[in-house]
């Protein structure tokens, strides 16, 4: 690329190498588009999910599941940990190589700041390029969050996330402030890979967002695997020592302190807005730093949009993916998608098994006014799911909240063997109105998984009493 008159101009600018912006750029590039795409980092060719979430984390989860008994725990640590860096890189150079090597798309590491709303800044001195376009793409994904707790930031054995996993040492006591789904992943890997962990969280019991059923049973699988989990808990400080952190909190009204090697902040990610120069750019912001976006992900300036994390919708990938079919079809469509369009997303919690689910909780089911049936079953009591016991995992509960007047499902909640591939046919079934009578009675392969909803959404455990007539 030659760069002589340090100034670039492109049709469409990307800032940032996340999912929705690196596809927008390879789409519009194909069709002709000139396209400059910015990255801060060569570590981060991709975005979050190859390098520093998604994949690492799951191959985390296969090698921590593979650990034989007369393996040395810290070798077969730093080995998997070793194995997983090699994937990303692949991943990484896969990335980088698929963009930069298309006729239409060049591909810059540096840190982009905006100078007007056409026009952004990349790196400093002599190095300096500027670019100008016509469309930008904001993509800069999120960040960690570490919380303002006394010494929690300073210690020198906090780490983030994004630290963890690249650590080949493995700490033998990991605390972990924060019980969400960050959080307990990572104590579902490494409990499995030999640490102790403890899990310190401030709500009463974790999985909030659960009904109370189906938050106990991954509470007592959690347990199972020897995580010790710390509700109602409150992180009050962290002291260092020579050899270790103590942390200091706050549980019944009273104070305890607890000896650990390393400790994991996961009390969620931020937007990664620092340093974009948006003032300069006239695109505001929302009271937590995402960029502020309509229904098009078109930001305070129309011809500049924000896909992502950063745009403070669902910090999922295949948010951000469909967030690149709003964009695309904006800049080359007809413009009419939107997230409105976004029906039943699903979610899955990498534990062992895996916790995934869509739609309404009972609760909130009820809460809203429907009259709801509901039909829940343990996965050791489902006869036709012999996958289950065929790969010795019959741990877990598969829940489905429907709707008494229409049969329609308005909720599931699957703790089991491949409940993340699982939700993915309840969630198309939501979609497109099929009804729970319809999923029990389908033709499913045997063994699967997918044949437990012939049994689970055949017997009915709870319905309201009816009243009046659906509206």
């Amino acid at each position: 690329m030659d760069t002589t008159d340090k100034t670039l101009y492109a049709d469409v600018l990307v800032i940032g190498f996340g999912k929705g912006g690196k596809v927008t750029a390879a789409k519009v590039g194909d069709l002709g588009k000139r396209v400059v795409l910015v990255e801060q980092s060569d570590q981060m060719y991709g975005g979050t999910c190859p390098n520093v979430g998604c994949v690492p984390t799951k191959a985390l989860v296969h090698h921590s599941g593979k650990r034989r008994s007369g393996d040395s725990v810290k070798e077969f640590y730093e080995r998997s940990v070793e194995h997983v860096e090699a994937l990303t890189s692949l991943f990484r150079s896969g990335n980088y190589d698929a963009l930069n090597n298309a006729d239409t798309v060049t591909v810059i590491t540096g840190r982009a700041t905006f100078v007007d709303p056409h026009t952004v800044a990349v790196g400093v001195g002599e190095d300096r390029l500027t670019v100008v376009a016509e469309k930008i793409l904001i993509n800069t994904g999120s960040e960690p969050v570490i919380p303002d707790i006394t010494g929690l930031r300073g210690s020198k054995y906090t780490l983030t996330s994004t630290d963890l996993i690249h650590t080949t040492d493995l700490p033998e006591r990991l605390a972990i402030v924060g019980g969400g789904y960050l959080g307990i992943e990572f104590a579902a890997i490494y409990a499995r890979f030999g640490s102790h962990v403890t899990v310190f969280e401030a709500a009463p019991k974790i999985l909030g967002r659960e009904d109370d059923d189906v938050a106990a049973v991954a509470e007592d699988i959690l347990a199972g695997e020897g995580i010790e989990i710390i509700t109602g808990a409150r992180v009050l400080e962290i002291r260092d020592g020579e050899n270790e952190a103590t942390v200091v909190f706050e549980n019944g009204g009273l104070e305890h302190t607890q000896g650990v090697d390393a400790i994991l902040a996961a009390t969620g990610r931020v937007p990664a807005t620092r340093g974009l120069g948006l003032e300069a750019a006239g695109v505001r912001t929302t009271s937590n730093g995402a960029v502020e976006v309509d229904e098009y992900l078109r930001t305070s300036q129309p011809h500049i949009y924000a896909l992502g994390d950063v745009n403070g919708g669902p910090q999922f990938t295949y948010i951000s993916l469909d967030d690149s079919r709003i964009v695309v079809d904006q800049l080359v469509g007809e413009g009419r998608r939107s997230t409105a369009d976004r029906v039943a997303i699903p979610r899955t919690l990498f534990m062992t098994p895996p916790f995934a689910s869509v739609g309404l909780t009972e609760r909130e089911a009820r809460e809203a006014g429907y009259l709801v049936k509901v039909t829940s079953q343990p996965v050791a009591e489902i006869v036709a799911m012999p996958r289950a016991y065929a790969v010795e995992e019959t741990r877990g509960i598969m829940k489905f909240v429907i709707d008494g007047w229409t049969d329609e499902i308005l909720g599931a909640a699957l703790l089991s063997i491949d409940a993340q591939e699982l939700i993915n046919t309840v969630t198309l079934a939501m979609r497109y109105g099929i009804k729970a009578a319809q999923l029990r009675d389908a033709i499913y392969t045997h063994p699967s998984s997918t044949e437990a909803f012939n049994d689970v959404l055949a017997t009915v455990v709870r319905m309201d009493e009816p009243h009046g007539s659906p509206a």
